[in-house]
């Protein structure tokens, strides 16, 4: 008889308040925890207790549906019942992408999948050979008696990282953005978090994130954020299409085939579920450089979305430069207009006369004076000075350097688009993204114009400022004195008329900043589209506002610019999602039917590889209620080039003692764990080797009876491992959650992750990693 093993206590915590409806995960990588506390507010927080994140939505009616770490910890997917999906970064407390499921109060999110599959065929010490740059190669010493392992160039140069040259992307303010994303991009942090650059370790790696909703809709991205599209899953049988959800998701790294576990919709409680397999054909057939192609789509998205909240803080700024001097000179146009001798002159005009001949009319002067005065001068100098050295700051230190990474992008774009230009199977053309090249040349010119008018105006502005403010002083004081004469000598008065003439009126950023109407936009895009390079429309209206012809065309527009660089991006992710979507099929599936309803369940995949042809074992641990049977069924089918092929089916059933089956779950390769408990016994965890033929798998067809092998208390505690949870008497769990061992940011062992029927209780054990043998390892 084996001696159990007592299980060590890795941390303890009291949750407050309690997780809706059990929903709480560890991260897989590191000591951190999310869980919905209450219906509507999600928490993260450390093994210690503290609270790193609380996060709700705006609207109070909004609540947590699922949870789902991704698979390397730095993302946590959580479903809201608006149907939203959002991805929650470590670094932040605000979602940093947002994907649109489902329409709330038409269907809810059930399941949530996170998986990474390695992309592409494998051949095995080749791929692994190449994906060592040469430089760690000798930085490791990693040739030895002098030879050196062949570096694969063409490889190195496709993954080569040029955006780590450039400077670092600015965080925008806290106040003055809009939508979704007006938090997003506001500390350095996230900024960090969101554009970390590619890792070629990654380069043949695909995240793959499969989301369920309870009216059988399957939701399919990848890299986070990147949308493959929608399915719909339904059985025909001769009694009609059967309802279905989705509400587990199973993968292996080595195949791009991964299990879908449907329920039957609307029914709280089912005897019976289906094991449908879903083929990912895209990623088992895809080029080499799809990692590379979707990494740098999925940045160049976040990059469009970083534009859009710059373009609303420029057009804020250069509105704010506006508003307030605006109401000062309409309210002394007003009053000239009113006169009976001035009625036909500007303040513009007023000012003019005043510079060039030192008169300055009644009306002008009383509202130097009086009204403007030294508080209205003060205001005007601070609204336009700080607008536009912010909106100088948000081109020079955002909007451009945003523009110079989504160009190399671009450029990436169209090498890979080149390369397979005779092919179907990227989803886009060099000619698109050419054109989406000109639109950022094009931007890149505006922000440039910009750039220099805004320093031209600030320049101009300042000397006109001196100008009002010795004004004002100059006829508020009863007599003119030496100093005032002095400071006029110095003034400026080239720049002073050139900022009354060129820009008090109406400022050439005018051209730039301004919304433009949406007849307009509309007719802007329709010339745009005509087959002409739209740098050379801009051009055009360019040269025409330089020469002083009132051109108001779109084409200048940074508003119209960012738009239609959106719109023909999205043009391009849709093709690129459409060419992967067709890629995408369900194979054969498999329906398990037992006599009791199902009160736990979780399913695992093994890959085995010969050749071209592998074979996907599934596995699949259930127990029923009133039962204590713990089932275990083998699905195994064969992968031909990605696509699965039939389904055979078999089942073992064990009865383990006098002991009730409190959950069970899979953990590494080889391992069902079952939370056992026995009465007046301490609680245990025992380790079935559910790979081994021992296990008496039979055939089995869906529907058939299954007969059980029953075993005693000392045969369950004999036959398998067994290990002890050290826990008080009254501490009973209701759900367990095991994670493998990690290292990535310091050793982590395997745990097992207890929360106890009251809800609050929720302890976490260290499992001897050694036990689990070879699989560990890996």
């Amino acid at each position: 008889m084996t001696e159990p093993i007592e299980l060590t206590l890795f941390s303890e915590s009291r949750l407050d308040p309690k997780p809706h409806n059990g929903l709480i995960t560890y991260n897989p990588t590191i000591e951190l925890f999310a869980g919905a506390a209450g219906p509507k507010a999600l928490h993260i927080w450390r093994s210690n207790g503290q609270v790193v994140t609380k996060s709700s939505q705006r609207d109070e009616r909004d609540s947590l549906e699922t949870l789902r770490w991704k698979a390397d910890g730095q993302f946590l997917a959580v479903g809201w019942s608006d149907g939203v999906v959002r991805l929650m970064g470590l670094e932040t407390n605000k979602a940093v992408h947002q994907m649109p499921i489902c329409d709330a109060g038409k269907s809810r999110i059930t399941c949530i999948g996170w998986a990474r599959n390695n992309a592409g065929r494998r051949s095995g010490s080749a791929s692994a050979t190449s994906s060592v740059l040469s430089e760690e190669l000798v930085s490791h010493d990693l040739f030895p008696s002098g030879k050196k392992a062949a570096a694969d160039l063409p490889r190195e140069l496709t993954f080569l990282e040029v955006e780590t040259a450039l400077p670092k992307l600015s965080p925008l303010p806290a106040s003055g953005g809009s939508g979704d994303d007006s938090f997003v991009f506001t500390t350095r942090a996230s900024l960090e978090f969101l554009f970390q650059p590619f890792s070629a370790h990654d380069s043949d790696k695909v995240d793959v994130m499969i989301v369920g909703t309870n009216d059988g809709q399957i939701h399919i991205s990848i890299y986070d954020s990147f949308v493959i599209g929608t399915f719909q899953y339904g059985l025909q049988q001769s009694v009609g299409n059967i309802p279905l959800h989705l509400c587990h998701h199973a993968s292996h790294p080595d195949l791009s085939t991964h299990i879908l576990v449907f329920k039957p919709s609307g029914e709280p409680k089912t005897s019976t579920m289906y094991l449908v397999p879903i083929d990912l054909t895209f990623i088992y057939s895809s080029p080499e450089n799809l990692s590379l192609l979707a990494s740098k789509t999925t940045t160049l998205q976040k990059l469009l979305r970083y534009i859009k909240q710059v373009q609303i803080h420029m057009m804020h700024e250069w509105q704010s430069t506006r508003d307030l001097p605006s109401r000062f000179l309409n309210n002394i146009n007003h009053t000239l207009r009113e006169s009976e001798k001035h009625s036909e002159m500007t303040i513009g005009q007023a000012m003019y006369h005043a510079v060039v001949t030192g008169h300055t009319f009644p009306e002008v002067r009383e509202w130097l004076v009086d009204q403007l005065a030294e508080r209205g001068h003060k205001r005007w100098d601070k609204a336009v000075v700080s607008g536009l050295q912010a909106l100088r700051s948000f081109v020079h230190e955002n909007f451009l350097p945003a523009l110079d990474r989504i160009g190399i992008i671009l450029s990436r774009l169209l090498g890979i688009a080149r390369f397979h230009e005779s092919k179907a199977e990227t989803g886009f053309t060099s000619t698109q993204i050419t054109r989406l090249m000109d639109i950022v040349s094009c931007l890149m010119l505006v922000g440039n114009k910009i750039l220099l008018i805004v320093m031209e105006e600030l320049e101009l502005f300042q000397s006109f400022s001196i100008w009002l403010r010795h004004e004002i002083d100059r006829l508020a004081s009863s007599s003119g004195t030496d100093e005032l004469t002095e400071k006029e000598v110095t003034m400026e008065h080239g720049k002073i008329l050139a900022y009354i003439q060129q820009y008090m009126p109406a400022s050439p950023l005018r051209y730039y900043l301004s919304g433009i109407p949406a007849d307009e936009s509309e007719k802007g895009r329709q010339q745009a589209e005509s087959g002409n390079s739209l740098l050379e429309l801009l051009t055009k209206q360019l040269k025409k506002q330089d020469s002083g012809q009132s051109d108001q065309g779109a084409f200048s527009q940074v508003e119209f610019l960012c738009s239609y660089l959106d719109n023909k991006a999205n043009v391009i992710f849709e093709g690129i999602a459409e060419a992967e979507k067709r890629s995408v099929r369900f194979g054969q599936p498999t329906a398990v039917e037992l006599e009791h309803s199902i009160s736990k369940f979780d399913v695992t995949i093994s890959a085995v590889s010969k050749s071209d042809i592998s074979r996907a074992v599934t596995y699949t641990a259930l127990v029923t209620e009133g039962s204590e049977s713990v089932y275990v069924f083998r699905t195994t089918m064969g992968v031909l080039n990605g696509i699965s092929g039939s389904v055979t089916t078999e089942v073992s059933c064990m009865i383990l003692g006098d002991g009730k089956v409190l959950d069970l779950k899979f953990i590494y390769d080889n391992s069902l764990l079952v939370l056992w408990a026995q009465k007046d016994q301490p609680l245990r965890i025992i380790r079935i080797p559910h790979k081994s033929d021992d296990l008496g798998y039979r055939p089995y067809t869906s529907g058939s009876k299954v007969t059980p092998h029953v075993l005693n208390n000392d045969q369950v505690t004999s036959v398998f491992r067994t290990f002890i949870v050290p826990c008080e008497s009254g501490f009973v769990p209701v759900q367990m959650e095991v994670k493998e061992a990690r290292s990535e940011r310091g050793k982590i062992p395997p745990r097992a992750c207890l929360l106890g029927n009251d809800l609050q209780t929720y302890k976490v054990f260290a499992l001897p990693e050694d036990l689990f043998g070879e699989a560990a390892r890996h």
